[in-house]
């Protein structure tokens, strides 16, 4: 998780950034300030509120999330976790959205696209879905309905995420949907007194119209 995220999204170095003639116009961050509901076959995402932090508790401390999600900067607490999602729909550069059952109107995990580069209108998506929402394909649509908004909406050029290597349900997930490797750091995380490596994929929106297009 990147609870209390420290990502700077600041002014690159004058040396790093095109030629303003070379860059394509970037989507207003004030985009990420509207947060939508997406609706699926099978899922509904929605904005984040307080009173969801109890749930969100149970489902980042369920085993398989803790094994596979990223160490969390600093202790979580609940108290904590009700500040975060309290303050979700306020954020101006990311968008944080709720994973429920359709059916039944039950959270069941989250999905969210952050660290936001304006110059390179790139993304960093990420998810974690609870064990009631699992082997029912509401990890799949969820993370369908986010980049869709993503590309679609936000006009963003490239969404991009990384896994442990040893993740296979995640990374099955995520080409469904259409990323692709680009790179692998070998063996880069600590895992059960060995080592994992941490896998690097991404989705550019020219890829993502070509899926759309022949899905329809």
């Amino acid at each position: 998780m990147d609870l209390c995220d420290a990502h700077d999204s600041s002014v690159p170095p004058a040396s790093s950034v095109p030629p303003a003639s070379s860059v394509p116009p970037a989507p207003s961050v004030s985009g990420f300030s509207v947060k939508p509901r997406l609706t699926g076959e099978t899922t509904v995402l929605r904005p984040f509120t307080e009173a969801d932090a109890e749930v969100m508790w149970e489902i980042i401390g369920d085993p398989e999330v803790v094994r596979f999600t990223f160490p969390p900067d600093g202790e979580l607490t609940v108290d904590r976790l009700r500040s975060w999602y309290a303050t979700r729909s306020a954020q101006p550069d990311r968008l944080d959205l709720a994973v429920t059952d359709r059916a039944t109107g039950e959270l069941v995990g989250e999905v969210v696209l952050h660290e936001y580069d304006p110059y390179t209108r790139t993304c960093t998506f990420r998810t974690l879905i609870g064990p009631r929402g699992r082997g029912r394909g509401l990890g799949t649509e969820a993370t369908r309905l986010i980049v869709g908004h993503g590309f679609e909406q936000l006009g963003l050029h490239r969404i991009q995420l990384e896994l442990y290597g040893d993740n296979f349900r995640a990374r099955r997930v995520y080409e469904k949907v259409g990323f692709v490797v680009e790179g692998v750091r070998r063996e880069a995380a600590p895992r059960e007194g060995g080592w994992v490596d941490e896998v690097l994929m991404a989705l550019l929106d020219r890829e993502w119209a070509a899926l759309t297009a022949t899905a329809r």
